[in-house]
C-alpha cells in the first residue's frame, strides 16, 4: 500500500506540474561534438615542410655513416647525416610536386633487384630498419634521385668560360717579385713557363664557379681577354692569373661534373631558404 500511495502521489505531483505549464518543450543545449585527438608526433630530430625526420631514421642513417667512416667525429657526423636527410626530403617533396610517382610495383621491383630477401633482412637488422620503414626510405631515395637527376640534366654542356693561365708561387715574396716583373713589362707566358715548365701555367677553359676559391673565381671572372689579375692567395699558394680568351665554350667532363654539383648545391640552398625547416635536437 505504501508503494501504491507513493506512486499515486508522484503521479499526482507530475500531473499538477504539467497542468501549470505550457506545452512548449524545454529547449536543450546542444552538446559540442568532441574534436578528435591530435596525433602525437613521433620522436623526431627535424620537420621539413610538415614531414618528420624521425629519431629512428636519423639513428639508422647515423649508424650507416659511422660504419662507413668509423673515425668521423661524432658532432660532425651528426651534422652531415642531418643535412643529407634534409636534402633528401626536399628533393623527394619536389619530385612529388613534379608529379613523379613511385608505385608499389615499382618499389617492389627495386627491392627485388637489391638482392635476396635474407640479404635485405640482414641489412635492415644491421642498421635498425624493419620492412615498413625500409620501404619508406627506399621510396624517398628513388624520389630524391629522380629530382637530383632532373636538376643536373638542366646544366648546359657549354657556357661562357675563360681560357686561363696562372703563375703560382708558394710564398708571397716570390709572388710580389713576379708582379713587379710583369709591371715592368716582362711577358706573362714566359714567366709562367719559368715557374711551371711542365704545364706553362695552363689551366684551360674554366667556367664560373669551377675554381675552388670563391675569391679567385670572382677575380678571374672580372678579367677581360688579355688582362692579368693581382696576387690572389688560396690554400694552394699565391696566384697571378691571365685571361687568354673569354667566350662560349664546351665544358670538359670534369667541369661539367663540377657545374652539376654546383647546380645541385645551389638548388638545395635555395630550397632550404624557402622551406619550413624546424630542428628538434
Amino acid at each position: 500500500m505504501r508503494f501504491t500511495l507513493t506512486l499515486l502521489l508522484a503521479l499526482g505531483l507530475s500531473a499538477c506540474a504539467s497542468f501549470g505549464t505550457s506545452n512548449t518543450p524545454t529547449p536543450t543545449i546542444p552538446t559540442a561534438t568532441p574534436q578528435p585527438p591530435t596525433p602525437t608526433p613521433p620522436p623526431s630530430v627535424a620537420m621539413v615542410n610538415g614531414e618528420y625526420i624521425t629519431q629512428v631514421e636519423f639513428d639508422a642513417e647515423l649508424n650507416r655513416y659511422k660504419t662507413a667512416f668509423p673515425n668521423a667525429e661524432d658532432s660532425q657526423a651528426r651534422q652531415i647525416v642531418l643535412d643529407d636527410l634534409i636534402a633528401q626530403y626536399l628533393l623527394a617533396q619536389a619530385a612529388r610536386e613534379e608529379n613523379f610517382e613511385v608505385t608499389e610495383s615499382d618499389l617492389q621491383l627495386r627491392i627485388d633487384a637489391l638482392g635476396s630477401p635474407d640479404a635485405i633482412a640482414q641489412w635492415q637488422s644491421a642498421f635498425g630498419y624493419d620492412d615498413a620503414s625500409f620501404r619508406v626510405i627506399l621510396k624517398r631515395s628513388i624520389e630524391s634521385a629522380w629530382m637530383r637527376d632532373k636538376i643536373i640534366a638542366d646544366v648546359p654542356n657549354s657556357m661562357e668560360q675563360i681560357h686561363l693561365r696562372q703563375i703560382l708561387t708558394y710564398n708571397e715574396a716570390d709572388a710580389q717579385a713576379v708582379l713587379q716583373r710583369l709591371t715592368a713589362g716582362e711577358d706573362f707566358d714566359e714567366l709562367a713557363s719559368l715557374y711551371d715548365p711542365v704545364t706553362n701555367g695552363e689551366l684551360g677553359w674554366v667556367p664560373q664557379g669551377y675554381l675552388l676559391s670563391a675569391e679567385a673565381d670572382q677575380a678571374v671572372f672580372a678579367l677581360q681577354t688579355g688582362e692579368v689579375s693581382g696576387i690572389i692567395s688560396t690554400e694552394a699558394g699565391f696566384h697571378i692569373f691571365k685571361a687568354v680568351e673569354r667566350a662560349e665554350h664546351e665544358l670538359t667532363p670534369d667541369a661539367l661534373l663540377t657545374m652539376q654539383e654546383l647546380a645541385l648545391k645551389n638548388w638545395i640552398t635555395e630550397q632550404k631558404e624557402n622551406s619550413n625547416i624546424v630542428l628538434m635536437q
